[in-house]
């Protein structure tokens, strides 16, 4: 008979996993045994936090559960963060853990936590694999689970004793992978949602997240395209109309005042579109609740006194927008602004001849939006540098610009960029961190250079806590406690083996970015950079809203 990791690793293989990141336990021995006899590639990763934001990202990108493996004690609690951040980010991620015998569990014991509740809060759905008989269900649980929408992160517990013994005949067998089923709304519901867009007198779109998970950007751009109707997007809906569509509002959600520069404080109707409240509040563009609201998402609207939908339309994105553009085609009396895109847009052309040194993040960002392709990658970590590439960073595709925002933990970028050259191995991906975000998970570059994910890593160097410094400053008029020193950024990655460079001048970046991606192996730039330019664009946009 099979041991249980064995018929383990083979529900992986059922499922079409090609890679798992980790790193390997005592009580993982006899898993990793299993997986070296697979064709799964065990990807052994310098810690655990950066294996799950890798099969996190490989997760959005694939719409597939990336798989992520830990052991027990310090390697499960090591997990946590990359596996909330897949879990508020609605990426498909199963997480293995390994966990003392069984019979060890019911006393204080060497290692031993209680993982399962450690991850309760942090997954849809965990379970401990208690019987080597159960392997089967609980694997394509895991699968299912982290898969359907909205996708998230799943977690199992692999006890040692029980990967060690051997599985029933009857049930060692893999079950088969099934595609999640996604619902179509009523023809009634239809019809009432389209009554409500062609009744108002200015008609708003909101797009966000799930639209890039529904593969449905195509449907989106012709129900924009038929009715008119503008769309602004969220953060993580970046790309979802090309950046210089005429009937793209801008990226939203960073200040109060985004909203009214987009058109939302006169619009009466509101169509929202794979919009997760975990991005941005809708109190900050519906604060008098007047606005009416049409809902269009895979499962219904969360309950918020400011989001209280008049239509609701739950099923397939693509489908309900193919059917609902054909229904409002012609009769809806579009709102929206162009005030909040051109902002970011003309800041962005002017700064192409801004020489400044430190450099001015308008002028990085418009010198890498020219050096990479439409359908090439950029990978956001968390800081001030993240509002910068939200607010202007010109995307024209989905999926294109990786930003998490909805845990938004930082040390996303380097593992982000590791996944997204394994999933798209053609295209040119460019990774921006911060000089705080960047020694957060630094460590995986040698797991980038192992693994020749040519990438290339772009630090924004500043020597503080940059996002704190603004928010300090507007509240306060001062900052504190976020300054810091750095390590030599180009002879750390030299200690790698990776070439690095120091930007000594504005006009020096865009060709050594050019020469980098040019590269068969992941690179450094070290970019001195002065936030002076405030990332607000402009005074009339009020308040901060954005939760960094």
């Amino acid at each position: 008979m099979d041991r249980a990791a064995d018929v383990l690793v083979q529900c992986l293989e059922a499922e079409g996993v090609r890679y798992v990141f980790g790193v390997p336990g005592e009580e993982t021995l006899d898993l990793n045994d299993a997986l070296d006899r697979s064709n799964i590639t065990f990807v052994p990763v310098r810690h655990e936090q950066g294996g799950a934001y890798i099969a996190d990202v490989m997760g959005r990108l694939t719409g597939r559960a990336g798989v992520a493996l830990g052991t027990l004690g310090p390697g499960a609690t090591n997990l946590v963060t990359a596996v909330a951040d897949a879990y508020l980010d609605r990426a498909p991620l199963v997480v293995l853990t390994g966990q003392a015998d069984l019979e060890r569990m019911h006393k204080e014991s060497h290692q031993y936590i209680d993982v399962l509740s450690l991850m309760r809060p942090v997954t849809k759905w965990n379970a401990r694999v208690s019987d080597a008989a159960i392997v089967t269900e609980t694997v394509r649980k895991a699968f299912t689970v982290a898969e359907q929408e909205k996708p998230g992160a799943t977690h199992l517990e692999l006890p040692e004793d029980v990967m060690a013994a051997p599985v029933p005949a009857e049930v060692a067998t893999p079950l088969p992978h099934t595609e999640p089923v996604r619902p179509e709304p009523s023809a009634r519901a239809l019809l009432q949602a389209a009554d409500i867009i062609r009744s108002g007198s200015k008609v708003v779109a909101l797009a966000g997240n799930g639209v890039v998970r529904g593969r449905a950007a195509d449907a989106l751009r012709e129900f924009s395209r038929a009715t008119g109707i503008p769309v602004a997007e969220t953060f993580m809906g970046k790309g979802l109309l090309p950046a210089d569509s005429p009937r793209a509002l801008g990226a939203t959600g960073l200040q109060a005042g985004d909203y009214r520069m987009a058109g939302f404080a006169d619009a009466d109707v509101v169509v929202t579109i794979g919009y997760d409240l975990v991005e941005q509040s809708p109190k900050q563009w519906n604060p008098g609740r007047d606005k009416t609201i049409v809902c269009i998402d895979t499962l219904p609207a969360e309950v918020d006194a400011y989001y209280t939908p008049a239509a609701q339309l739950v099923g397939d994105l693509y489908h309900i927008l193919i059917r609902l553009a054909e229904e409002c085609r012609g009769a809806v009396r579009a709102g929206g602004s162009p005030r909040l895109r051109d902002a970011a847009l003309g800041l962005l052309r002017s700064s192409r001849s801004d020489d400044r040194f430190p450099m001015c993040p308008p002028r990085l960002l418009a010198d890498i939006r020219d050096v990479l392709d439409r359908d090439d990658l950029l990978i956001s970590d968390v800081g001030l540098h993240k509002l910068w590439i939200g607010r202007m960073f010109p995307a024209y595709q989905p999926g294109t610009t990786l930003i998490a925002n909805g845990l938004a933990g930082m040390g996303f970028a380097v593992p982000g960029g590791i996944a997204a050259k394994l999933v798209h191995p053609t295209a040119n991906v460019v990774a921006v961190s911060g000089d705080g975000g960047f020694l957060m998970n630094a460590q995986e570059l040698e797991t980038a250079k192992r693994l020749g994910t040519a990438f290339v890593n772009v630090i924004w160097e500043n020597r503080q806590y940059g996002s704190i410094t603004w928010k300090q400053t507007q509240r306060f008029g001062r900052h504190f406690g976020t300054e810091f020193d750095n390590p030599d950024f180009c002879r750390l990655a030299e200690s790698f083996g990776l070439p690095a460079w120091r930007i000594e001048s504005a006009d020096d970046f865009a060709p050594r970015l050019k020469h980098a991606l040019s590269l068969p192996l992941p690179s450094v730039l070290v970019v001195p950079v002065d936030y002076g330019v405030d990332v607000a664009i402009a005074d009339e946009l009020g308040e901060a809203t954005v939760e960094i």
